[in-house]
């Protein structure tokens, strides 16, 4: 009986170091990509459109699609939003972890921070992208639906939501990308 339990304890111990290891080699993948942000975007946009050609094809797993779209939707609101949001009540500035937007003219300038950095709104989208594709090839996720109601109703829970955000971001006086941003050659000089 010992020979079966230190047999058992060697196979779950060499399978929690294999474990470890494709753990660790997919963790130094990602620290390999995370500089090439275009090369991602469009590895992630190639992947999108391949399950976008599996769905219109297979006319099917519209549901899946739908789900896909709203947390996509979903993740883009996080991404454009602040993590300090300046429509909530700040009279605790002694709470705050960092710094927040300014409100007013004659406060001073703060870094926009985003809720959802760049690298993980990235990585959650390629992920639901490939949940979605695998998704794709199962019967079980084809749920009969009259998409055409479904991309209306996105259309419209698009249109709403993303107009609120433009509203509270022309109301907080904050832009969420880079726009103009300069850039310095090796001797310190604007280009």
């Amino acid at each position: 009986m010992n020979d079966l339990t230190g047999e058992t304890e060697g196979a779950s111990n060499n399978l929690l170091q294999q474990k470890t290891m494709l753990e660790r080699r997919f963790q130094h993948f990602l620290d390999e990509v995370t500089p090439f942000t275009q090369y991602r975007w469009i590895a992630t946009t190639v992947l999108l459109v391949l399950f976008m050609l599996r769905i219109i094809l297979a006319e099917g797993w519209y549901i899946v699609t739908y789900a896909l779209g709203i947390y996509i939707l979903n993740l883009f609101l996080a991404f454009l939003t602040p993590k300090f949001d300046p429509s909530m009540d700040t009279q605790d500035t002694e709470m705050e972890d960092g710094p927040s937007l300014p409100v007013k003219n004659d406060e001073e300038f703060k870094p926009f921070i985003r809720r959802l950095p760049e690298f993980k709104f990235w990585y959650s989208v390629t992920k639901a992208t490939v949940i979605a594709l695998f998704c794709s090839f199962f019967s079980i996720f084809d749920i009969p639906v009259y998409w055409p109601i479904l991309l209306v109703y996105f259309c419209v829970l698009f249109a709403i939501t993303m107009r609120r955000q433009i509203k509270h971001m022309v109301k907080y006086r904050y832009i969420p990308f880079d726009l103009n941003k300069q850039k310095y050659a090796a001797g310190g000089r604007s280009k």
